[in-house]
C-alpha cells in the first residue's frame, strides 16, 4: 500500500532534519486517496486527479510537486511506481500576501484576553498570556517557542536549539520580557510534568499547534481584533511578522548603521541570510513610506 511507502519516505526525511509540517499532511492524504482505490503503487493519473481536487491553482501545483518528489523516491525503490509529469497545472508563481501586522494595543488586548482563559485555576491562562507575549517580544518561530525547555532559559537570554536550519542561537531578552518570563516560570515550577518543556498543556505535555491555534483565534474574537480588508487573517506567525517589520521600521537610514542593523536582526531572527530578512520589506506600506521620504530628502535636500 502507498501509505507504507509514505511512512518510509517521511522517516528518511525526518532523519535528515527536514521539516515536514506542510509535507506530511499532504502525503498522508494522497496515500489515503491511493489506498482507498486499492493502488499499491503511485499512479500518475491518480496523483493528478488528487492534486486537482484543490480549488486554488497554486495549491494544485504544490500538491502535485509534493507527490512528484515522493514518487521519485518510490520509483528508485521500485520502478512500478510512476512519476507524474510536472507542469500539468502550469507554473504558479507564489504571491506574497500582505501579512497581518499587530498594533501594540492589539497585542495588549490579546494578552489580556488570554490571561482570562476559562480554566482560570490552572496554569493555562499564564501559559497563553506568556506565550503570546514572548512571541510578540522576540519574533521567535512558533515551533521554537513550543520547543523551549526550562533549562533553555539562561541569564543571557533564550537558548534556541537546532532550529529550522539546524542552528543553535542565543536570543537576548529585554528586561521587561525577562521579568514577565520569570513570573511565569515561578508558576510553571509548581506544576509537575513528565517533560521539561517551558510551555505545557493541561496534561503536562508539549503544546499542540492545533490546540494553541484554536485558543489564539478565540482570543482574537474576544479581543475584537478583526481581519483587515485585503489582508489575510491574523495567524500565530503574525507575531513574527510584526516583530521583524517593526524592527525594520526602526532601522536608521545611515548606510553603515543599516548594514549593522540588518546583520543583527538576521542573526536574532535565525534567518539563513540577510535576503530572508529583507523579504519583510515588502510586508508593509510604512516601510515603503520611510524609503520614499528618505529618497525625497536625498533628491530635494542634497543628502548623501
Amino acid at each position: 500500500m502507498v501509505s507504507k511507502i509514505v511512512d518510509s519516505y517521511l522517516q528518511i526525511r525526518r532523519a535528515t532534519g527536514c521539516g515536514l509540517q506542510a509535507v506530511e499532511p499532504l502525503l498522508r492524504n494522497f496515500a489515503k486517496f491511493a489506498d482507498d482505490r486499492d493502488q499499491h503503487y503511485v499512479v500518475a493519473q491518480a496523483a493528478i486527479e488528487w492534486a486537482g481536487q484543490s480549488q486554488s491553482p497554486f495549491q494544485r501545483d504544490r500538491r502535485l510537486k509534493t507527490v512528484i518528489r515522493f514518487a521519485r523516491y518510490a520509483h528508485a525503490e521500485d520502478i512500478r511506481h510512476e512519476i507524474p509529469p510536472d507542469g500539468v497545472f502550469g507554473t504558479q508563481p507564489r504571491q506574497r500576501p500582505v501579512p497581518f501586522i499587530f498594533s501594540v494595543d492589539e497585542i495588549t488586548r490579546l494578552m489580556n484576553v488570554a490571561s482570562r482563559h476559562h480554566l482560570r485555576n490552572t496554569l493555562l491562562p499564564h501559559t497563553y498570556n506568556t506565550l503570546f507575549g514572548l512571541l510578540a517580544a522576540t519574533g521567535l518561530r512558533v515551533s521554537e517557542a513550543f520547543n523551549l525547555r526550562m533549562d533553555d532559559i539562561t541569564p543571557d537570554g533564550l537558548l534556541i536549539r537546532m532550529t529550522k536550519f539546524r542552528k543553535t542561537r542565543l536570543v537576548p531578552l529585554h528586561e521587561t520580557t525577562t521579568a514577565a518570563l520569570e513570573q511565569y516560570i515561578a508558576k510553571r515550577r509548581l506544576v509537575s510534568s513528565p517533560e521539561n518543556y517551558l510551555f505545557i498543556s493541561l496534561r503536562g505535555n508539549r503544546l499542540c499547534y492545533r490546540s494553541v491555534c484554536g485558543v489564539f483565534h478565540s482570543c482574537l474574537r474576544a479581543a475584537g481584533i478583526q481581519r483587515q480588508t485585503s489582508v489575510p487573517r491574523p495567524r500565530l506567525h503574525s507575531f513574527r511578522h510584526t516583530f521583524i517589520v517593526r524592527a525594520l521600521e526602526n532601522c536608521p537610514f545611515e548606510p553603515d548603521r543599516i548594514n549593522q542593523h540588518m546583520l543583527a536582526l538576521t542573526t536574532y531572527a535565525g534567518h539563513s541570510s540577510v535576503e530572508s530578512t529583507l523579504w519583510y520589506l515588502e510586508a508593509t506600506p510604512h516601510l515603503l513610506c520611510g524609503i520614499a521620504k528618505a529618497w525625497e530628502a536625498f533628491v530635494w535636500g542634497g543628502g548623501q
